[in-house]
């Protein structure tokens, strides 16, 4: 056992005024397994990249270990998978790469194929295979689970919980539960560490939060309290300080003692106000300290047009191929009003094609696709790389209003500062919450998303659920989350 120790870390990039992380200290055993977790933005990819030592930053960070990262970057994928092992990981015996590659339920055959002929989960697995093989290694593995299928997911989950020494990155809960033993979290005002799984560490924050929401209302009541007694103390000590000032006993009262009885009221008010006062002030340090790590999740709203019939959408017999490649074959489903239908399969099956032909991209097909008349379709897709200039630019090339678009994605955990940025320097979750904003801006009557909550964190995922389960639209999705497909899910149609 060892320790990765962070002490004092500050850092923030060049372009920006504002610090990522400020005097942050805490400390990892190299055994843990550890979930990495926080909102969008919060500089889960920054953290690993300066324990890689890609930047120079304020502070310490000292380890026993050397730091690994996925997903390795291959520069050659018509290299074939062995040798794009050998360039991961040089000093292992074959049986050991064999082990791995049989835990991960990758045949060995696969090394002997190019690795651009590998899909996305096959290339996912290997790199992780190799990667593990790695001795006196800390791995740092982020988001792992975008390329995987359900299947996929749950191989390398139980994969990973018979490891340790990592650092992993995910925002798919049932993921996270399954194979870490520690949650590190990046709040909004510190970096915390604690025990357990991301549900157990979900169920304390609440109780955290709402501890702290009580204590607030509890404070606030407590300031405008102390508020009105001080404002009530002060005015009587102002009205015995005038008293004593103005008062002449040789005219107005026989007792010469009366000056100073006056004067001691005054006194005593003026101590009384002066308390209530420092009450007050401790009472305001005290509430200044709550909710500083409150995550807020404002409820979204969606507005979805009406489709004057039913089905709105139709496939029956539906065959894709790309050459000599079939893709899918017979399949059929109907999509009526109010459904939300999850499209699942395996990596490959063709989920994302069946979406591109009924959004009307020129796929060959055979079999039969009807679509209603003059049918609206809002389209979120896995690709965020076409995305560019600011967001103000966004919305007018998309003929959506700027200031709803802006608002939801200030719900969505945006900073205000984000909004004059290049959508190219945002993080991959940032990307997808654009394309979201977008789509809950757009009037259609059915929604159709490819895998919209890849790199999304938790918090929003959960936001996302609770407008689709409050407001109900039509929609077709494609999503390995497991926690959102079966929250949301009226129908499944399996490829």
């Amino acid at each position: 056992m060892s320790l990765i120790n962070v002490s004092n870390l500050t850092f923030s990039y060049p372009e920006s005024y504002d610090n990522i992380f400020e005097d942050v200290s805490f400390q990892i055993d190299t055994n843990w397994k550890l979930g990495f977790t926080g909102r969008n933005g919060r500089g889960k990819t920054t953290f690993l990249n300066l324990l890689l030592g890609k930047y120079q930053y304020g502070g310490n960070i000292s380890a026993c270990v050397d730091f690994e990262y996925f997903p390795f970057e291959v520069t050659d994928k018509t290299s074939t998978t062995i040798e794009v092992v050998n360039s991961i990981c040089f000093d292992y015996q074959e049986w050991e790469l064999s082990r791995e590659l049989n835990l991960l339920q990758v045949s060995n055959d696969v090394l002997y194929r190019t690795f651009n002929t590998l899909s996305n989960g096959e290339q996912t697995k290997v790199m992780l295979a190799a990667l593990f093989l790695k001795e006196n290694s800390f791995l740092l593995i982020d988001e792992p689970t975008n390329h995987l299928d359900a299947l996929g997911r749950q191989i390398v989950s139980r994969y990973l919980k018979g490891k340790s020494g990592f650092i992993l990155v995910s925002h798919d809960r049932y993921f996270l539960d399954e194979c870490v033993d520690h949650i590190l979290s990046i709040n909004k005002c510190n970096i915390e560490i604690e025990q357990g799984n991301f549900s157990s560490w979900l169920v304390n924050k609440e109780r955290r939060d709402n501890f702290e929401l009580a204590e607030n209302e509890k404070l606030q009541k407590e300031v405008k309290r102390l508020e009105k007694t001080a404002k009530e103390k002060a005015d009587w000590s102002e009205k015995a300080e005038a008293r004593k000032i103005g008062f002449d006993p040789t005219k107005v009262e026989k007792s010469l003692n009366r000056r100073a009885m006056e004067g001691a009221k005054s006194k005593k008010a003026m101590k009384r106000a002066k308390g209530l006062e420092q009450r007050q002030e401790t009472t305001i340090k005290e509430k200044s300290k709550l909710l500083k790590n409150l995550e807020t999740a404002d409820s979204l709203k969606l507005s979805q047009l009406s489709y004057h019939t039913s089905p709105l959408i139709a496939l029956e017999n539906v065959s894709i191929n790309y050459g000599q490649n079939i893709v899918c074959e017979n399949i059929s489903f109907v999509i009526e009003k109010g459904d939300r239908i999850s499209l699942s399969g395996k990596n490959g099956s063709g989920k994302s094609s069946i979406i591109k032909l009924i959004c009307g991209e020129d796929i060959a097909h055979k079999g039969t696709l009807r679509k209603g008349n003059a049918l609206k379709i809002s389209y979120v897709s896995q690709d965020t790389s076409h995305l560019n200039g600011n967001l103000s630019d966004f919305a007018r090339m998309h003929n959506i209003d700027e200031s709803l678009f802006k608002g939801i994605l200030r719900k969505l955990d945006f900073e205000r500062v984000q909004f004059d940025k290049s959508i190219e320097c945002f993080s991959g979750g940032q990307k997808k919450k654009v394309l979201i904003a977008r789509s809950l801006c757009e009037k259609a009557h059915i929604l159709i998303w490819d895998e919209p909550l890849n790199f999304i964190d938790v918090i929003s995922r959960m936001q996302i659920e609770n407008l689709l389960l409050e407001y109900k639209p039509t929609i077709l999705f494609v999503e390995h989350d497991k926690a959102f497909c079966e929250n949301i899910a009226t129908k499944i149609v399996s490829l």
